[in-house]
């Protein structure tokens, strides 16, 4: 599960600098729009070579939400902030969804309350995003408003998801909620987005690696990793991704990389270790407590 994660932060960490680079290519949103129709497309045919049933009405609806949310609202949201604010604190912003998550599972889902050491280690991996952008706020404070909101719809899909659609096929999922975004996505770029395509063989690279390695595979491997993980947990280990973003851009873009970056990425690190230690150490306790009650019983 922890592969699956680092491979997933991985792949979404790069994908800032193809986004970025693809922005150049196409108008922003339309860009996402014909992200998450490839995404879409390739899911489909796996659906169809798999015999996945179509969804049934009552998990249809859910599909839709999530869509909306998760891939309609959220790009749009991140895309009209990068024209007003830096994509740096865009990606702090966004990638705060594990604080809203770990606060709706707290008291939507049982089994996952806040602990103080996921509290801290939480707060210190969002102290280490802030340090690790080298963030400067800017005079539209409508605009982080509107980012951090990306967050929260974020983790509105991922409660939705561990709420109504545990068992769900995550392929099946994926696919019908990407196609559902898609489409929001598209509509919106018709009827608000000015500006022209220019095709080339580096733009169908910049739309294959996010539509099918950064959205079709990306999404199928987050829905299975939340099906299987406590949210908190899995929503932290997303910190890593604008950390990658960040260095993607040393390496790739020649952005600057400053210590109090680095220290932000040591922070960043170490908040998921709390989280993650803290949990296998409570597993640990766990177990031994239940062997010495068992022994004492005999």
């Amino acid at each position: 599960m922890k592969g699956l994660m680092l491979f997933l932060c991985l792949v979404w960490g790069f994908n800032f600098v193809v986004m970025k680079l693809g922005n150049d290519a196409f108008p922003p949103v339309l860009f996402a729009a014909y992200r998450f129709l490839l995404g879409f497309v390739v899911l489909l045919g796996l659906t169809f070579l798999k015999k996945t049933p179509m969804p049934g009405k009552g998990q249809l609806k859910w599909y839709i939400i999530c869509g909306l949310l998760q891939t309609t609202y959220f790009n749009i949201a991140i895309q009209i902030s990068l024209n007003y604010i830096s994509a740096g604190l865009t990606s702090v912003l966004t990638y705060s969804m594990p604080l809203f998550l770990s606060i709706l599972a707290h008291y939507f889902i049982p089994g996952e309350k806040l602990t103080i050491n996921k509290t801290v280690g939480i707060s210190i991996g969002i102290l280490g995003l802030f340090l690790a952008m080298d963030i400067h706020l800017g005079a539209n404070i409508w605009a982080p408003i509107l980012a951090l909101s990306s967050a929260v719809t974020w983790a509105l899909s991922s409660l939705i998801f561990k709420k109504k659609l545990q068992g769900c096929d995550n392929v099946q999922f994926t696919t019908w909620q990407m196609g559902a975004g898609a489409v929001g996505l598209l509509l919106y770029s018709i009827c608000f987005e000015d500006g022209k395509s220019d095709w080339s063989l580096m733009a169908v690279m910049y739309l294959l690696y996010s539509g099918v390695l950064a959205s079709a595979l990306a999404f199928v491997i987050w829905s299975y990793v939340l099906s299987k993980t406590e949210a908190s947990k899995a929503s932290i280990s997303l910190l890593i991704v604008p950390v990658v973003g960040t260095l993607s851009g040393f390496l790739f873009l020649n952005e600057d990389l400053s210590v109090i970056t680095i220290l932000g990425i040591a922070l960043v690190l170490m908040g998921i270790w709390l989280v993650n230690y803290t949990g296998i150490s409570s597993n640990i306790l766990n177990k031994y407590l239940h062997a010495t009650n068992k022994k004492e019983k005999y």
